[in-house]
């Protein structure tokens, strides 16, 4: 595995915005496109992802239908071919921002993929001036930090947890998919200043989200099983109708008027209605209000394709430790926390046990629907023949907000399904 950050991909979207509109469209796209696994580079970690949001573009788009196998390790990786004609981009699959944005740095590091995008090579490349209204500061859901460059056009800015810097242009490009059919040009970052070997696929719930310019109705995943840290096991990926949905569970998004002001809350995730958590049957002491936003947004409880490990408020975290500690305590890794959040480790010599005597952990939604975690996925190899329980303390990471990330979705479809707002899982063996 690679650096001790690279789990923490994307998460920290808790910015003050308004909700975003109605993604009901009567125009549908259906997509997949090739997937697969890269461990980030470190500037990928940590990141604020700033959001914004204008008026929904009016273009009409043709319904596809297109399925993509992918491979799994720490995040998944979505090459899309971007441009006329298209170019290749590698780009984090990330539920839990708005802005895409592609690398357009001819400055990354030599043993990165050579994916930068080449403007000049694509007939349907356009830049922001700085008077178009996206470019202005202080309009509703605009957080991204903008200014005119010296050549006036609109230059954007990505400030990083870490202190770094990726910047650059905001643009306009389309999307080119086989059979000659393409999206209309859809608002993306061109990243000129940046560490990182790939951009960001934005899916959230923002009107300016991929999904909300491509007016994609549904979108669904397969995370497979990881196994060690060298071995990348196959997934599903669709854009469009699932085959299998018919056997999924939905639970109804939860959401929230436009005039409720809730700073530590991000309005454009994907909130579930969470009640509970069980390990090994035995249903933890956890309120319910845990799970749900109080009136400043604390506790909200998401569900993010872009985070790797699951993140809990303290309330709940100390209690799924305790219960840890009786089970397994003597066998816990002293004084160790990984990644500066996981702090229920064991050596290999005692995750077998520990495994075991862990159990099953389970997932509790409104309606009944359930997420059940086997007992092979409750801890991760983190390396250094250290296993962890892969759950953190959110405190951790500066926010106030429950985390479902995809080490958790292993093994399950999920399904975003927008236009009738809600989310389905499928228990399946995902190859």
């Amino acid at each position: 595995m690679g650096t001790y950050k690279a789990f923490l991909i994307f998460f920290l979207n808790f910015l003050h915005l308004s909700i975003a509109k109605n993604l009901q469209e009567n125009n549908t796209l259906s997509l997949s496109f090739p997937l697969t696994t890269t461990p980030l580079s470190q500037s990928s970690t940590l990141k604020s992802n700033y959001l914004f949001s204008s008026k929904a573009m009016t273009n009409t788009i043709p319904s596809l239908n297109y399925k993509s196998n992918f491979k799994y390790s720490m995040a998944l990786i979505v090459t899309l071919p971007i441009g006329t004609p298209p170019q290749d981009q590698q780009m984090v699959l990330d539920t839990g921002s708005q802005l895409s944005w592609i690398q357009c740095n001819k400055k990354l590091p030599k043993k990165t993929p050579p994916t930068t995008f080449d403007p000049s090579l694509s007939s349907s490349f356009s830049v922001l001036p700085c008077n178009h209204p996206l470019c202005k500061p202080r309009i509703p859901d605009f957080t991204l930090p903008t200014s005119c460059d010296q050549n006036r056009l609109c230059h954007y800015s990505y400030f990083y947890a870490d202190g770094t810097l990726a910047e650059g242009n905001l643009v306009r490009e389309k999307i080119t998919f086989p059979n000659s059919q393409t999206t209309p040009p859809l608002i993306l970052g061109c990243a000129t200043e940046s560490r990182d070997a790939e951009g960001i696929l934005g899916m959230n719930l923002g009107r300016y989200s991929f999904v909300s310019q491509a007016k994609v109705q549904k979108f669904s995943y397969c995370v497979p099983h990881k196994q060690g840290n060298k071995i990348m096991p196959s997934g599903t990926f669709y854009l469009g109708q699932n085959p299998n949905s018919h056997r999924f569970q939905y639970i109804n998004l939860l959401t929230f008027p436009q005039s409720q002001s809730m700073p530590n809350m991000d309005p454009l995730a994907y909130t579930l209605g969470m009640v509970g958590i069980k390990m090994g049957g035995k249903r933890l002491n956890i309120s319910e209000k845990v799970f749900r936003p109080d009136a400043g947004g604390s506790g909200q409880t998401m569900i993010d394709s872009g985070t790797q490990y699951t993140f809990l408020v303290e309330e709940a975290y100390s209690k799924v430790r305790d219960e840890v500690v009786r089970l397994v305590g003597p066998k816990l890794k002293k004084g160790y926390v990984f990644g500066e959040s996981l702090d229920m480790c064991f050596d290999a010599i005692n995750s077998v046990q520990a495994s075991q005597a862990i159990g099953d952990m389970t997932l509790e939604f409104e309606n009944g629907v359930e997420i059940v975690i086997n007992k092979e996925n409750v801890l991760d190899d983190v390396g250094g023949g250290v296993h962890c329980v892969g759950i953190g303390r959110s405190q951790s990471l500066g926010i106030a907000s429950n985390i479902i990330g995809n080490f958790h979705q292993q093994n399950l479809w999920v399904e975003f399904d927008l236009s009738n707002k809600r989310v389905g899982f499928g228990k399946v063996e995902c190859k």
